[in-house]
C-alpha cells in the first residue's frame, strides 16, 4: 500500500535549509539572494515549514504537560533539563501571567516562538516566488498552495490560543509608516473566514497532491487530506462554545466598541463545521487513509493485538490512520520521558520515566464492557483502590501472581494499551513473545520504581502508547525508533464528526456510526449495545447531552496523551469545572504493597475564567495601542 502518511519535514530537509532559517525581512540581499535560483528558493520554502510549533516538545507544548494529563516532578526537583524548559508544565501549576506569558507564541519568548514571524516569512515567500528563474509551474504552483496551508495553520494555531488575533495577509514594507506595521484583532469570524478560504483557494486549485508519491524526497509536504483536516478543525473550534455561547464573550471588545467574539450560539456553525468534517473524511478515504490495525506477522493474542492497535495507532511508522504528522523535532525526547525501567542497570540512551499521567486519566478509561467505570453496573467502583492478585485469566494485561490495584483490572484494552504501571504487562522493547513480555515493577527501590535517581513516575503511571514498541533495550543500550509525532489522525476526524452531527441533530444510530467503529478496533461493542447491556444509565445514549457526554469520553480516552484534551476542555468551557479536580497518584515512596497502593493528592488545581485564552505579553499591547487584552488579564 501507498504511504498516506504527512511527515512534516525530515532532517534531511532541515540539513539543507538551516542557512537560511535566519532569514529577515529587513535583510533585502539575503532575501533576493533566497530567490536568485531554484535550490535557495527551496530551502526558503523548508524554512516556512520550520515555523510549525514542535507538537512533541514537552516544554514548549502546553497541550501535553500543562493540562491535567500529566503531572510532572515537583519544582524542588529541578527537571528542566531532562524536559528542555519547565514553562508548558509550570503553566499546569497555575504560573501562567501577562508580564512574561509562558509558551509566548504571538511575540516569542519563554518556550514558545512566535508565529507571526512564520506567518510573515511566508508572506515573503508568496511574494517572491515568481522571480525565481529556473522553477518549474507546476513546482511553484505547488509550492505556494503548501505554503498557504502553513500560514492558514499558523493562524489557526494562534486562534486557538489567543482567540481574536490580526490577519498577517500581506508582507509589510519595511519602509511603511509604523501605524501601518501595528495590526489590530480581528473577530473570530473574520479570521475563521480568513483561514477557510485560503483552504478552499488551495483546494480549488487542485495544486495540493491527494498522497505523497515519492517517499524517499517529499515526506513532510502537505496533501489534501491534511489541508481539509485543518478546515475542518477550524470549524469545529469555531462552532464548540468556547467562540458560538450566547454572552460567554459579551464585553470582549476592541478600543474601538467592535465586538471581537460572535457569541450567539448560532447552530450554523455546527452545520458548517459537521459538512468540513465530512469532507475531510472523504478525502481522506479516497487517498487510503484508514483506521491502524496492527499487522506485525508474530503469533499473539486477541489481548495484545488490541493494545497494539491503540499504541500502533500512535507511534508506528507509516501508519496508514496519520493524516498529518511531525517527524522532525523532540519525539526522540518525548518517548524517552515515557519509557519505562525493566532493571536497574544504567542503560545508555536515556530512559526517563518521568512523563507521569495522572490517576484522572488512569480512571477515565472504560472498564472492560465499554462503559465509564462508575456507570458499570459489574465493576465495583468503590473498592478499586484495594488490591488483588493477577491470575492466569490477566496474563496478557497483567504479570500472574502480582498484587496491584482493582483499578487496574478488567479494564478495556486502550487501558493496557494507553497506560504503563505497576504489575502491567508492557509488550514490545525487544522482546516479542507475549509470554516473555516485559512487567513493570514501580514501588520504591525496585526497577521502575523510586530510587537514588528522581526519574521515575511520580504518578506511579507511564504514557506507554507514546512509546515505539520497537524501540530495543538490548544490555545496557535503549534506541529510540522515532515515528510521526501525530497531529490529526483519522480517529481524531471521526469522533469530530460524531460531534459535529451530534450537535445538528442527527439520530443516535448516525452519530454512533463513526465512533463504534475505533471501539471494535479494540475488542469493545458498540456503544448502544455496550450502555443497554452494562451501564447503569442505559438511557444514555439516547438524550443529546448523553451523546455529547459519551464523545467527550471517547475523545479523552482514543487521543489520550497527544495534545487534544488541553485543547478539547478550553472549546468545551469545561475546564472550570475539570481542573477543580486535584492530580492524584499513587504513593511513590512506598516500598510494599500497602505503602505503595495509597492515593496521593500531588497536585490541587484551579482555573479562572481567563485562562481559557493566553494572555499577550503586556509589553506588546503597550507598545501597539491597537491591540486590547484578552478578558481578566
Amino acid at each position: 500500500m501507498k504511504n498516506k502518511i504527512i511527515y512534516i519535514l525530515t532532517w534531511l530537509c532541515f540539513s539543507s535549509c538551516q542557512e537560511y532559517l535566519d532569514i529577515v525581512p529587513d535583510n533585502m540581499p539575503t532575501i533576493d539572494l533566497a530567490f536568485s535560483s531554484r535550490t535557495a528558493a527551496k530551502n526558503y520554502f523548508y524554512t516556512c515549514y520550520h515555523h510549525l510549533p514542535d507538537l512533541a516538545s514537552v516544554s514548549s507544548n502546553p497541550a501535553l504537560s500543562g493540562g491535567d494529563e500529566i503531572y510532572v516532578a515537583p519544582k524542588e526537583y529541578k527537571m528542566s533539563w531532562y524536559f528542555g524548559g519547565l514553562s508548558a508544565i509550570d503553566m499546569s501549576r497555575g504560573l501562567q501571567n501577562a508580564n512574561n506569558p509562558l509558551i509566548n507564541y504571538w511575540s516569542g519568548g519563554m518556550g514558545g516562538k512566535s508565529l507571526f514571524t512564520g506567518i510573515r516569512d511566508c508572506n515573503i515567500f508568496l511574494e517572491k516566488v515568481h522571480e525565481v528563474p529556473d522553477l518549474m509551474e507546476w513546482e511553484k504552483e505547488r509550492w505556494i498552495a503548501e505554503v498557504k496551508v502553513i500560514k492558514a495553520y499558523l493562524h489557526y494555531k494562534l486562534m486557538q490560543m489567543y482567540g481574536p488575533i490580526p490577519i498577517a495577509d500581506k508582507k509589510i514594507p519595511i519602509m511603511a509608516p509604523t501605524e501601518e506595521m501595528k495590526l489590530q484583532r480581528e473577530p473570530i469570524s473574520k479570521v475563521v473566514d480568513y483561514i477557510v478560504g485560503l483552504i478552499d483557494e488551495v483546494v480549488n486549485s487542485g495544486n495540493l497532491p491527494e498522497s505523497i508519491q515519492n517517499e524517499a524526497t517529499e515526506l513532510g509536504r502537505f496533501t489534501m487530506p491534511a489541508a481539509l483536516a485543518i478546515k475542518a478543525k477550524t470549524l469545529v473550534l469555531a462552532a464548540s462554545p468556547i467562540f458560538n455561547s450566547p454572552d460567554f464573550y459579551a464585553d470582549f471588545v476592541d478600543r474601538d466598541g467592535k465586538q471581537l467574539i460572535d457569541n450567539t450560539g448560532d447552530p450554523k456553525k455546527w452545520e458548517r463545521a459537521r459538512n468540513a468534517v465530512k469532507e475531510a473524511i472523504d478525502a481522506c478515504h479516497k487517498a487510503g487513509v484508514e483506521l491502524y490495525a496492527f499487522d506485525d506477522p508474530r503469533d499473539i493474542s486477541d489481548s495484545t493485538l488490541y493494545k497494539m492497535n491503540i499504541r500502533g495507532a500512535v507511534a508506528k511508522k507509516w501508519n496508514c490512520e496519520l493524516i498529518w504528522g511531525q517527524s522532525y523535532g523532540a519525539n526522540t525526547n518525548l518517548q524517552e520521558l515515557a519509557s519505562p525501567r525493566f532493571t536497574t542497570k544504567d542503560v545508555a540512551g536515556g530512559l526517563k520515566s518521568l512523563l507521569s499521567p495522572s490517576m484522572r486519566m488512569a480512571e477515565m478509561f472504560y472498564s472492560e464492557n465499554g462503559v465509564p467505570i462508575d456507570e458499570d453496573k459489574d465493576w465495583n467502583y468503590a473498592e478499586r483502590f484495594k488490591v488483588s492478585k493477577a491470575g492466569k485469566e490477566d496474563r496478557h494485561y497483567l504479570k500472574e501472581g502480582h498484587v496491584t490495584a482493582n483499578l487496574h483490572f478488567d479494564r478495556e484494552p486502550r487501558f493496557y494499551g494507553s497506560l504503563g504501571f505497576d504489575g502491567c504487562i508492557w509488550y514490545g522493547q525487544g522482546v516479542y513473545d507475549e509470554d516473555k513480555a516485559h512487567s513493570l515493577k514501580m514501588k520504591a527501590g525496585q526497577p521502575g520504581g523510586k530510587m537514588i535517581t528522581a526519574r521515575f513516575s511520580y504518578t506511579g503511571y507511564l504514557a506507554k502508547k507514546l512509546v515505539n514498541y520497537e524501540n530495543p533495550i538490548s544490555g545496557n543500550k535503549y534506541t529510540v525508533e522515532r515515528y510521526a509525532t501525530p497531529v490529526i489522525r483519522l480517529a481524531d476526524l471521526y469522533l469530530l464528526y460524531a460531534e459535529a452531527l451530534n450537535e445538528t441533530g442527527a439520530s443516535a444510530e448516525k452519530v454512533f456510526e463513526y465512533i463504534d467503529p475505533i471501539r471494535k478496533r479494540v475488542g469493545l461493542k458498540g456503544v448502544v449495545e455496550s450502555w443497554t447491556k452494562f451501564s447503569k444509565d442505559p438511557g444514555k445514549p439516547n438524550t443529546l447531552a448523553g451523546r455529547r457526554a459519551i464523545i467527550k469520553q471517547e475523545r479523552g480516552i482514543e487521543l489520550a496523551f497527544e495534545g487534544h484534551r488541553f485543547w478539547d476542555i478550553r472549546r468545551w468551557l469545561d475546564a472550570e469545572k475539570e481542573y477543580r479536580k486535584n492530580i492524584r497518584g499513587w504513593n511513590f515512596n512506598g516500598k510494599d504493597t500497602d505503602d505503595y497502593y495509597t492515593v496521593l493528592t500531588l497536585s490541587r488545581q484551579s482555573f479562572p475564567r481567563r485562562r481559557y485564552l493566553m494572555p499577550l505579553k503586556t509589553i506588546d499591547v503597550i507598545i501597539n495601542r491597537k491591540l486590547v487584552q484578552n478578558p481578566g488579564w
